[in-house]
Parts: C-alpha cells; structure tokens; sequence
C-alpha cells in the first residue's frame, strides 16, 4: 500500500500524460469538425495512433506509481518527497508530450490550430480527466487512477460532449448575428452554390464574372459550412456589397437547409449530383435529397439554374417548378450554351450562346471541359443579372485556376505539373485523366486514389485504376491496404508492371519521381487524402 505524504499529487500524473500524448486525437476531432460520428470513424481507422498513446500512458504511469511508492516508503523529509512527487509529475507530462510527437510526426497537411473551440475543448478535457482521475484515487485500489488512460480517446469524446450545448450556443449566437448582418439590407442579391462537385469553381466563376457589374462578395477559400459561411459574412460583409455568393457544403441530410436558413437565397446554382460523402450520407439518393434543399428553399419569385448532366440534375431541373435556367455543353432545350469548343493544355476556347441576347467568343485559362460547363453556369448568372455578353466574356478571361484543383504549374527547367491534390471523386478524377491525356509527352500520375465513398469506395477505386491505365504511361500509387483495388484496376486493364510504382508516403512518391522524371514529361497529382484518412 503506498504511503500518505504526497500521494494526493500522484493522480496528476496521467492528466498530465494524457492531455499532452492525446493531442493527435484532439486534431482529429478538430479535422472532424467537432462531428462525433466523424471522430469515432477515424479512431477505427487509425486504431494504433488512436489507442496506443494511452495505452502508453498507462504504462509509463504505473511505473511512476511504483517508483513513488518505493521512493516515499523510505525515510526521507517532506520536502524531498515534494520534490520527488513534481520530478515525476514533470517526467509524465514528458513523456506524454514525446508520445503525442512521435505516433504524429509526420508534417500535418492541415495544421492543429488552437481556436477558441479547441481551448473550450482542452479546459473541459483537464477538469474531465482530473475529477475521473481523483475519483480513481479514492479506491483502495491506488494504481488505479493510472489505468484510466487506457479508454484516452473516450475521454475526449466526453469531454467534447460536455462542452456541445456551450458551443450550439455560441455558434447560434455568432450564427444570428451573420444572418441579421445578411438580411439587413434587403437590395443584397444572395447567392447560393451546392453540389457534389465543382462547387469552388463555380463560386469563383460567378464572383468574378459578377464583379465585372456589381462589388461582389464570396466565401473564402472552401468555407462551405455554416459557421465557415457565418465567419464570411461577419468578417467581411459591408454595406457596399450589392452581391453575397455562398459555397454550401454538405455531409449529412439537413445541412444545405441549415445554409439556407442562415443565407436564405434568392438564386440558387445546383452544380451537379453524385457519389460523394457515401461515407456519410450512405445512398445517392440521399445526396440528392440534401442538394435539392437549396432549391426548395428559394422564395417563389427565386431562380434556379441546373447543368444538363443527362442525369440526377436534368432530372431534377425537370421537377423543379420554380423560375429556372438550364445549360449545357450543347444547343437544344438549354437556356446557355456553348459551341466551338477547343481544349488545349493552355485553357479552353468556345463561343457562348445565351437565349435571346446572341453569343460571343469566349477564351479561359482553366483546364477541361467540364469546367466549360461551370463556366456556363457562371455566365447564365451573369445574364440573369443584367450583365452584358461582353461583360460575361471580360470576366470569363480573367479566371484564374484555382489552387490545387486542375492548377497548371508549367516549368521551363523541370516536368510540368497539374496539381488536382485538394480531392478526388469520380466524376473529378476522370476530368482530370482526360486533362491529362490532352498533354503530349510522358503521363506520370501519383494519387493515394478516393475515400468517403463507403461501401461503393472499393469498386470506384478500382474503375479509377482502368481509366489511369488509359490516360497514363506511368503509375505512382500512394498508400498502403486502401490502394489495393487501384492496383487491381490497373492490372484488369493490362497497365505495364514496370511502369507502376507503389510507395507508403506522399514524400516517398516525390523522393521516386525525382529518379523518373524528364523535363518533357507532365505529372497530375491526383488527391492528397487529409491527416485523418493517412494508414499507420
């Protein structure tokens, strides 16, 4: 039995250990964004860096229970004892700080940022931790507070649960005060974008053409929730703004409406429908369930503009009876259109035709036809606003790639890069083999392939693999057990063995590349899965 003295320090020591060595957890909740079923999902991917550091914890924690004991049972002063008592309390909160470092050292893609969440979060985890760790120490059992670390990644989880109801509160205070910003002044045209992909794109296409007649606000970067959108709007909404373009992401059912609920659009830009976030939303027909709430919130006297996919979305157009426009790649029933496409690796070239107001010659620096199709959804905006052809044209010349997503990154010593790393799904990674194929010389692409596509994500990996064989000479595949049916795909379309490469790390790649590459070749890095999808 461990002697009195100091004891009281010694439940400190795994509270110490525990908040440093969980940080990683602590990053995947905030990767999460704070979503439980999200967090518990990446704790069954990553079981060892999820359970190992308190697993670890403990360990370490036992011996300084023990070594204490044997320390404190010999005659020594008080005093000693302290001393003895915050060296091992120092040591644990050591050790745990150098196992929250070693099961994360690799460089995070999106960095661990202490936001007032994150501080909310990480108080609630101290108070959390020490009462079940003083609790402990009340059993005669006096090793047990050091076993409590073992369920580490289940403390988080409560300790973000007892802080849920402070958070709602403030995210709906935050989230009234942007709404009142938004809707105080009723001339402010509001925009809203969704859709499985091309949502940025688009975003961008319709900001810059719009700026071209009114001082037009978007959100940043790829702020497509609600408190991403909610921090748009206080940060940057002012009196001066005549248009707000919102990007509304979603992973669940009922998200767009809460978007909605927050912007309440009078334009609503549908962009496309498919198999993304199956992880979350599990069926097609849940996607599109939640994509069409943008529709239906629009007020009566609202418009909606659909592409003609041929699919979900025409079909969707169809049911809508609200003002709508519909636009395509081609003449026919469509409102816009385009004709005389010309696709080169320098950009895109095509006459755009609008019903009623004549066509015009059109030239654009961003890569691929589908984002033709984006570019039209821009331009039937535009007109429904009141710009002129020449106006829309002006604007269409002025995009720019955005970062990472088909980005050209030419080199007059080295390859040419096309940078497609911000994600992957089905529709995008055929887009960008076909940009890829347009390119002469050697193809080389490196891609860790797709994920968040739940019990489809095998069979669309290994698709993806058939089509690389078709668009590329050499193959880079990043990752470990999840890239198997990319390997598969690869091998069902007879892709050369010696032109493949399998390798753990997205360094790993590069370090390949620089033994493989000539100038002339052209390199498509396809997807950069995020710090929470990354195999142990």
């Amino acid at each position: 039995m461990m002697v009195d003295g100091f004891r009281w320090l010694l439940p400190l020591l795994p509270v110490g250990a525990s908040l440093f060595a969980a940080k990683g957890l602590y990053h995947n909740f905030q990767l999460e964004s704070y979503q439980f079923p999200g967090y518990f999902r990446s704790l069954r991917r990553n079981r060892m860096r999820a359970w190992l550091p308190g697993l670890t914890v403990t360990v370490i924690c036992v011996a300084l229970y023990y070594l204490y004991d044997l320390e404190a049972s010999s005659v020594m002063p008080d005093w000693l004892k302290a001393g003895i008592s915050i060296l091992l309390l120092a040591a644990a909160c050591a050790a745990g700080w150098g196992i929250g470092r070693t099961l994360n050292e690799k460089k995070a893609k999106k960095k661990f940022v202490w936001t007032g969440r994150m501080k909310r979060l990480f108080t609630a985890s101290v108070l959390v931790t020490a009462a079940v760790s003083f609790g402990l120490a009340q059993s005669p059992l006096a090793v047990l507070p050091a076993l409590w670390p073992l369920i580490l990644p289940l403390t988080v989880a409560l300790s973000g649960l007892l802080v849920w109801p402070v958070e709602k509160l403030i995210s709906e205070l935050y989230f009234r005060d942007a709404r009142r910003k938004l809707l105080e002044n009723p001339n402010l045209i509001r925009i809203g974008i969704t859709g499985s992909y091309g949502k940025t794109t688009v975003k961008n296409v319709i900001g810059t053409i719009l700026s071209e007649k009114y001082p037009t606000l978007i959100t940043p970067a790829s702020f497509n929730t609600p408190m991403g959108v909610t921090r748009a709007i206080r940060e940057g909404l002012t009196t001066s703004h005549q248009v707000f373009v919102a990007e509304m992401g979603a992973r669940h059912v009922g998200d767009i409406r809460e978007l909605c609920r927050l912007v309440h659009p009078t334009i609503g830009v549908l962009t496309s429908v498919g198999p993304q976030h199956l992880e979350t939303f599990k069926t097609i027909e849940r996607v599109t369930k939640t994509k069409y709430e943008l529709i239906d919130a629009l007020p009566g006297n609202g418009h909606a503009f659909f592409c003609d996919d041929q699919a979900i979305c025409k079909t969707l157009y169809d049911r809508t009876e609200k003002p709508k426009t519909l636009v395509g790649l081609a003449a026919g029933r469509h409102d816009v259109w385009c004709e005389d496409v010309g696709v080169s690796p320098q950009g895109c070239t095509f006459t755009l035709h609008v019903t009623g107001k004549g066509s015009i010659a059109c030239h654009t620096r961003l890569l691929g036809q589908h984002n033709i199709q984006n570019i039209l959804l821009g331009a039937a905006v535009g007109d429904y606003l009141g710009l002129t052809l020449k106006q829309i044209a002006n604007g269409i010349a002025k995009l720019n790639p955005i970062p990472c997503r088909l980005e050209l990154i030419p080199s007059a010593s080295a390859f040419t890069v096309i940078n497609d790393a911000f994600n992957a799904n089905p529709v995008g990674t055929k887009a960008a083999l076909q940009v890829l194929s347009q390119f002469p010389g050697r193809r080389i692409i490196i891609t860790p392939g797709m994920v968040e596509l739940g019990a489809h994500e095998a069979e669309y990996n290994r698709e993806f693999g058939r089509d690389i064989a078709q668009a590329a000479d050499i193959a880079i595949i990043v990752g470990k057990k999840r890239v198997q049916p990319i390997l598969d795909g690869l091998a069902d379309a007879g892709f050369p063995a010696e032109n493949l490469y399998r390798v753990d790390t997205l360094d790993a790649s590069t370090a390949l590349l620089r033994t493989l590459a000539c100038k002339e070749d052209v390199v498509l890095y396809e997807n950069d899965l995020p710090d929470q999808y990354q195999e142990a």
